[in-house]
This record gives structure tokens, C-alpha cells and sequence, in this order.
């Protein structure tokens, strides 16, 4: 089991992340993208679907519906219709929360 709270690195990307997965389990790097890739893969097709997918202590992904509204154009002043559409949306779980907030 790993403890989320033992680690606070300084990782800014993907690659980052990637080499310190590899790193952290011992595996090549070439494994830890592959994995890394199939769960973003995993967890975007299953936001797509409309469905969610939490992840304990970490957090939830879901589509969020976001209605069709007017706003202003700020350079002309017209006024403008955004269309309505999903929305990706993410929930911190408790471990994530307590952990930013240490």
C-alpha cells in the first residue's frame, strides 16, 4: 500500500510523472507510460460514456451538463450565445483534500 502522504515532489508534467512512476516501482519507463496512458485512456472513455469513475481518497471524474447561456463580447459589446455541452469535472476525495492542506 502506498502512502500518499510520504511523498511531496516536484513533478510539473507527464514525463515527469512517467520517469517517477518508473522509478517509484521499479519498472521501465516504456511500462509506466504504457500504464500511465492506458488509465487516462480508461478514465476519459469512462467520462465520455457519462458515467463515473472515483478513484478512493484521490477523487471522482464525471461529465458535468453545462446549459446554453449569453455573454457579453468584452471588445465589441455584442452579445453572444455559448452553446450548451459537457464538461469535465473533478472532485478531490479526502486524501487529496487533507494532503494540499498540510
Amino acid at each position: 500500500m502506498i502512502n500518499f502522504f510520504s511523498y511531496f515532489g516536484g513533478i510539473v508534467n507527464k514525463a515527469e510523472l512517467i520517469k517517477e512512476i518508473a522509478q517509484k516501482a521499479g519498472i521501465a519507463v516504456s511500462d509506466a507510460r504504457r500504464g500511465l496512458d492506458t488509465t487516462l485512456m480508461i478514465i476519459i472513455g469512462t467520462v465520455k460514456k457519462g458515467e463515473k469513475l472515483t478513484l478512493s481518497g484521490f477523487g471522482t471524474f464525471e461529465a458535468a451538463a453545462r446549459k446554453e447561456r449569453q455573454v457579453r463580447n468584452p471588445m465589441s459589446g455584442k452579445k453572444i450565445t455559448i452553446a450548451a455541452r459537457k464538461v469535465p469535472k473533478f472532485k478531490p476525495g479526502k486524501i487529496l483534500r487533507e494532503a494540499v492542506n498540510l
